[in-house]
């Protein structure tokens, strides 16, 4: 009944107007607001988009809530920190990233290179290296 439904994913944040400011200027995505559905922002990437509500009572999740695939996450990182997005840093047994905030994968058992942030609402959002993408 549902494999053949287009799909995208949303999710809280306290501020609309800051969200809309970070996903458009730090990001570069396109935003678009919807002040019909009670400001409500479609946030459109290459292969879709997603939704961004304003939620009074918003916690942030505390797991990642959106990936962006990219070809090259040095780049992608840097480009990031450029535009004065703060990355995370973890140095746990399970979970360690070097001195530019990235979990260095292999593509294989380790999985790919990660790295974290967070929007200004505290959503976690990650960079994942991907060739293809």
């Amino acid at each position: 009944m549902l494999k053949d439904s287009k799909t995208f994913g949303s999710f809280s944040v306290n501020d609309i107007e800051k969200a809309e400011q970070f996903y458009r200027e730090a990001l570069g995505l396109s935003v678009e607001m919807n002040e019909k559905m009670g400001n409500i922002l479609t946030v459109k990437t290459g292969s879709g988009h997603f939704i961004i509500y304003p939620k009074p009572n918003h916690a942030p999740a505390t797991f990642t809530v959106h990936n962006f695939l990219v070809k090259n996450i040095d780049k992608a990182v840097a480009g990031l920190k450029e535009k004065g997005v703060p990355f995370e840093s973890y140095d746990s047994e399970y979970l360690k990233t070097d001195e530019n905030n990235i979990s260095r994968g292999d593509g294989g058992e380790r999985g790919p290179s990660i790295a974290w942030f967070t929007d200004p609402a505290g959503n976690i959002l990650s960079v994942i290296e991907d060739a293809g993408a």
